[in-house]
């Protein structure tokens, strides 16, 4: 298994489909703070949790100029479904080649691990959550900005 990358990395870029089938890069995002979660597979409990908490926080991340990212290995149109059926408000990113998981370190056997990465405006790594409680953590990183001065 590859190494979760480290505070102070550069993030690795990409390209990939998000659940609307547009291509998305990071680098799209530059200057802005991003909220990059890595999670196992859509319509699960924990991850239905956890995409809903960011759902429910996302006016507090928009109105601070925070873009979230989820990161799955699950096809645009499973992203679209869970998407649709959760009236999930943020970008969904589909890993099916699993390379972006890979380049993080948050690749596990068969699924993304569930990993959080903040990304800063210069693309720098500022904090790693290589464990995550789902119910908490949309909350957790909301704090964690704060306390960090980034919003």
């Amino acid at each position: 298994m590859a190494e979760l990358i480290n505070v102070g990395a550069i993030a690795p870029d990409f390209e990939a489909l998000d659940q609307n089938g547009k291509i998305i890069h990071l680098s799209d995002f530059r200057g802005r703070v991003v909220v990059l979660y890595f999670y196992p597979r859509d319509n699960t409990p924990g991850c239905t949790k956890e995409a809903c908490g960011f759902r429910d926080l996302h006016r507090d991340y928009e109105d601070k100029n925070v873009v979230v990212l989820g990161v799955s290995v699950n096809s645009v149109d499973s992203h679209r479904k869970f998407a649709e059926k959760y009236g999930l408000n943020f970008t969904l990113i589909s890993d099916s080649s699993k390379t972006i998981a890979r380049a993080y370190g948050a690749m596990g056997a068969s699924s993304a691990k569930r990993v959080t990465f903040i990304i800063g405006r210069d693309g720098k790594v500022l904090r790693v959550y290589p464990k995550v409680k789902a119910s908490e953590h949309a909350e957790e990183v909301l704090q964690d900005l704060k306390n960090l001065s980034l919003i």
